[in-house]
């Protein structure tokens, strides 16, 4: 309904009674959500542009926020801020078997890494820009920290090496569409929530601190992460963009931990303690998230089975692209 009403401008759209029928991270849910957020990045061909603060639209979102967000309320541990961040630092002496990167480095076979670009895309593609709406809402050391970071995300002022763009490049070396949002339809509503899950936190200036928490977690976990992925990368033979994307968080990502550390979750919770549950809540989330994804996809490929509704077609070989819009 939410799709039609986008076209039409008109029609019947979810009530509250009707979402909470729904479940909180099944793929209907997550979807309705993910087009919605969509509306506030690049939207989409032949809808209005002003869909964007549609009030009737912006019920309907708050009603899947809501499920959304009661769930995993619901479903993450309460942890202090210190417990959290200690056990994202906790790097595990051997695979335990739920680890996409360890399965990728160690047995991954490149239709898998293709399945697994695709559908990181839907993430990477505008991996930056919901972290950069808490900007505004932060002060002194936090912000400047902050700034900091997403400056080197966006390329530190060269368009080629923004790190959305060497994903680009990285998905043309895999023979994938580097177009915005191409693989949408394919994508499981474990991928969905994952993406929706940036923008919920983002969007929210009541929020903030979970973002901060969301932030923090990715940094801190990209640099192991993104070193099993390059070495998946290079024994598969899936192409130097490809390569350079991972290889490229293994360093930044190692500087961006200790910045992401001492200089944004400490400085946040020197100014506003009141956020120590919402950050420890944001790391919460995107560990419980990320479980959810990894899981779904390991279960397929341990069988030799894909993880998408639908087999990747290959597109004809071509230089990396060298723009994303």
């Amino acid at each position: 309904m939410v799709t039609s009403w986008l076209r039409t401008g008109e029609g019947p759209l979810p009530t509250r009674e009707e979402v909470r029928r729904e479940g909180p991270y099944g793929a209907d849910l997550q979807l309705a959500l993910y087009v919605l957020y969509e509306l506030h990045y690049q939207g989409f061909d032949h809808v209005d542009d002003d869909h964007e603060w549609a009030p009737e639209l912006l019920v309907v979102r708050r009603y899947l926020e809501e499920a959304f967000l009661s769930a995993l309320r619901a479903d993450v541990a309460a942890l202090g801020v210190r417990e959290a961040m200690d056990g994202l630092l906790t790097e595990p002496a051997a695979d335990d078997g739920t680890s996409v990167s360890h399965y990728l480095k160690r047995e991954g076979r490149l239709w898998q890494l293709r399945e697994y670009a695709a559908l990181r895309s839907l993430y990477h593609l505008k991996e930056a820009d919901p972290h950069a709406w808490v900007l505004p809402r932060l002060r002194g050391r936090a912000k400047a920290g902050m700034a900091a970071i997403e400056f080197d995300e966006f390329g530190a002022g060269r368009a080629e090496d923004i790190h959305a763009q060497l994903f680009a490049d990285l998905m043309a070396d895999l023979a994938l569409e580097t177009e915005y949002g191409h693989y949408l339809d394919l994508a499981p509503a474990e991928t969905l929530a994952l993406v929706n899950l940036m923008s919920l936190l983002g969007l929210h200036r009541s929020l903030r601190g979970a973002l901060i928490g969301h932030f923090a977690t990715v940094e801190v976990t990209s640099s192991p992460g993104s070193r099993r992925l390059a070495e998946a990368m290079r024994r598969t033979g899936a192409g130097p963009a490809a390569e350079r994307f991972y290889d490229e968080h293994v360093e930044a990502d190692a500087v961006h931990e200790q910045i992401v550390r001492t200089e944004v979750v400490d400085a946040l919770l020197k100014d506003e303690p009141e956020l120590e549950p919402d950050v420890a809540f944001g790391i919460g989330a995107t560990t419980l998230l990320e479980g959810r994804l990894a899981t779904s996809l390991l279960a397929a490929w341990r069988e030799d089975r894909s993880a998408l509704p639908a087999p990747l077609p290959h597109v004809r070989a071509r230089e990396p692209a060298r723009s994303v819009t």
